[in-house]
């Protein structure tokens, strides 16, 4: 029986190892499958936590159902009847400006606005900056002139103007990425208002077009479940880890064993794997899903200049902090998911998400949670303070975003240091590099959020094209 090893227990080397399982038990193939965490759990970033009847998220707490992989494992998982939709009365999201929380128009997706009347009420942009983005329904698409990428910064400068920019486009996509949007490939990460600029010329003459079309469809209406487009599960995201563990066969996962270094035996065809602790395994075939810059680390000896590209792409370090408390210690309506924050309010967080508001289950009856992200690529400065200064930090912006007016029941804070990738320009031709380099070593794939796309769905589908490129390839 050919043996894969998979280095990385978080979602991506999970959905990897589920899907070979997948294979065995429907008789498609048979391998041994070895799973190899460096941790003492599986899981990864995904981590639910419950403390005083509160649901706490450390890591990420929805999936977005647009990208169907995510929601097609949790269905062959057994866990549809585990979701849950976000609250349906609430479904909005708030800018700061001036230090006060406007509600996003309604319509508007990230860069553009897809209705006319929403955006021009809004009070998040002055009269000077709706102008301008309005000058985007005649200026020219910009002509294929070898210019190959371009930053998010640039282009919404370029079509929208800088207060879209600083106002909305920034804020909307550093909760997202974490990044700084003047070295973001817009390219890599939101291609489709590049293909809208082509297609439609104008984004909002493009954003307009298919909001008529995502109208018409609901007044059609559609067969089947409705899902919103964020999704989670009713006691958490570790739901979805626990049951991918649960499913593994016994022996399959092997806890506290951290990978040292990949070597490739080619004449044999066979791949060693060696642990810290100098204990030798081979295998048939080897998915590396960790960060980039691990799996450099672990692909140095193998292919140097493999090892090269992957060590080049950046990763940016945040920090979640979980906030209880009761509800009349907070004056603000909570009418919404939560807000985020532009660079330019010079405030500590990235953004802030009302838990117990988005989803319910998620505090007791009368409390409130708040989760407040910090850190990213522009202040990595947030990040580096001892927890009591950040605390004292966040709580201070939320006293004056929030009208907060008494301490909280408890406040946790959990770091993930070089958790991010961030898809700067050229990174999509840095991966069709890296690309070219694993073809040439048979029995090595990749997974994980470093390079096609960091949300929930993207690792599941990493691993799962993964698992299946392995197999075709044994």
């Amino acid at each position: 029986m050919k043996r894969v090893v998979i280095i990385g227990g978080g979602i991506a080397g999970l959905a990897a190892a589920h899907r070979l399982h997948e294979g065995n038990s429907s008789g498609k193939h048979q391998v041994e499958v070895t799973l190899l965490e460096a941790s003492s759990r599986l899981g990864g970033i995904v981590q639910t936590e419950v403390r005083e009847g509160f649901l706490l998220e450390r890591g990420p707490d929805s999936f977005i159902s647009e990208k169907p992989a995510a929601l097609d494992l949790a269905r062959r998982l057994g866990l549809e009847s585990c979701l849950i939709e976000t609250n349906p009365d609430q479904r909005r999201s708030f800018v700061v400006r001036g230090g006060q929380l406007h509600p996003v128009p309604e319509g508007f997706q990230l860069l553009a606005p897809s209705k006319v009347l929403p955006f021009i009420r809004s009070d998040i942009f002055t009269w000077a900056g709706k102008a301008r983005m309005a000058l985007d329904l005649v200026l020219p698409r910009r002509e294929a002139n070898g210019q190959t990428d371009e930053s998010l910064a640039s282009f919404v400068r370029r079509r929208l103007g800088r207060e879209a920019l600083e106002r909305m486009a920034q804020p909307m996509v550093a909760g997202i990425y974490t990044a700084d949007p003047e070295q973001l490939s817009l390219r890599a990460t939101l291609p489709r208002f590049l293909e809208m600029e082509a297609a439609d010329r104008s984004l909002i003459l493009g954003m307009l077009k298919r909001g008529r079309k995502q109208s018409e469809a609901l007044r059609r209406g559609t067969s089947g479940a409705r899902y919103s487009l964020f999704l989670s599960f009713d006691r958490g995201m570790q739901v979805l880890t626990d049951r991918l563990a649960a499913t593994l066969p016994a022996n399959t996962g092997r806890l506290n064993s951290p990978a040292l270094s990949l070597s490739f035996d080619r004449p044999a065809g066979t791949w060693c794997i060696k642990l810290t602790n100098s204990e030798r395994i081979l295998a048939d075939s080897v998915c590396v899903a960790v960060p980039a810059h691990v799996a450099a680390n672990l692909l140095k000896e193998t292919d140097q200049p493999l090892a090269e590209e992957l060590g080049a792409i950046p990763f940016e370090s945040t920090a979640t902090i979980n906030l209880a408390y009761k509800r009349t210690a907070i004056d603000h309506p909570l009418n919404g998911f939560g807000f985020v924050v532009p660079f330019v309010e010079k405030r500590s967080m990235i953004a802030c998400t009302f838990s117990s508001v988005k989803f319910g289950g998620r505090a007791p009856e009368g409390c409130v949670l708040l989760r407040a992200f910090v850190g990213g690529a522009l202040q990595p400065e947030m990040f580096e303070l001892a927890d009591d200064e950040l605390l004292r930090r966040v709580q201070h912006d939320l006293v004056d975003l929030l009208r907060v007016n008494g301490p909280p029941m408890f406040a946790e804070i959990t770091r993930w240091w070089h958790s991010m990738p961030q898809y700067h320009l050229g990174h999509l031709d840095r991966v069709e590099r890296i690309n070219t380099r694993v073809a040439e070593l048979p029995g090595l794939a990749l997974a994980g959020n470093s390079y096609t796309g960091p949300g929930i769905p993207d690792c599941v589908r990493s691993g799962e094209a993964a698992a299946e490129t392995l197999v075709k390839q044994l």
